[in-house]
């Protein structure tokens, strides 16, 4: 497959405003992997000076984490346009992943411990709500195995095994789902809300996740299957990656599931 003829336009959802915990990293990742496959990838900010246009010529969204009050900032600008044209390639199925609190703008509502109600967009059928300044953060590595469907099946068609997701998570707020379908099982640590063992959710081809640290790196076949679902969907033609030397990576995933007790349970690449 010649994939020097393909482009990939990456949108990194208000990068100054949303890139709390190094989620730079993931734009990085998703970038690197494709042009080691001569894959033309170029990242475009989807700011407050983006207009709708500039959102709907997306090929893969990445969302980040934020503080309550540059969410605030954020949903009083994601409104109208911006916000349908956003609607309307998730629900296309362009893909995305989005981490930590840029999830919690993509459900109904977001109640912080403080404040008023934020508002989302309600892409998907999720809800999450702070418990109150007093109670403890959920901070942590974390590890789960994704259970989504299609993602779980094609992963296991690209890896031979449904793969454990490693991250760490840094979260006040406690997310509950509705019809949405969770993104994976909590192996280790809190997920979602620490109560009920899943961890984000998953729509069209959409990943919403508490896991960042950033979360690519860490987990490169989760880039991979991002950047093979975009150039999918943009080329309507069936894509297949060649592989990578990801040893490193696995050296260092290797070493957090053993520091997590799972080296016996699923170890996967």
């Amino acid at each position: 497959m010649n994939f020097e003829s393909m482009k990939l336009k990456i949108g990194w959802l208000y990068p100054t405003l949303m890139s709390t915990y190094g989620d730079r990293g993931n734009v990085i990742c998703l970038q690197h992997r494709a042009w080691e496959r001569k894959i033309e990838a170029y990242v475009t900010h989807l700011d407050q000076n983006a207009s709708a246009d500039e959102f709907q010529s997306v090929d893969l969204f990445v969302g980040g984490g934020a503080q309550d009050r540059q969410q605030e900032i954020v949903m009083r600008d994601l409104r109208g346009e911006k916000a349908h044209a956003l609607r309307q390639q998730i629900e296309a199925g362009t893909p995305g992943v989005f981490t930590c609190g840029s999830p919690q703008l993509l459900g109904h509502y977001y109640e912080p411990a403080f404040g008023q109600r934020i508002e989302g967009l309600g892409l998907f059928d999720l809800v999450s709500e702070h418990p109150g300044a007093e109670a403890p953060r959920c901070i942590g590595n974390v590890a789960f195995k994704v259970s989504a469907f299609p993602i779980a099946e094609e992963l296991k068609a690209m890896l031979g095994t449904t793969p454990i997701v490693i991250g760490f998570e840094n979260h006040g707020g406690r997310t509950y789902l509705g019809e949405a379908e969770c993104f994976g099982r909590v192996m280790r640590g809190y997920g979602n809300n620490g109560e009920d063992g899943k961890e984000g959710a998953f729509y069209r081809h959409a990943i919403a996740t508490y896991s960042h640290g950033p979360l690519l790196p860490k987990n490169p076949f989760l880039a991979d299957w991002l950047i093979q679902t975009a150039l999918r969907q943009k080329y309507q033609t069936s894509v297949s990656l060649a592989q990578l030397d990801d040893s490193l990576a696995m050296s260092a995933r290797e070493a957090m599931l053993k520091r997590l007790g799972l080296t016996t349970v699923g170890n996967t690449p």
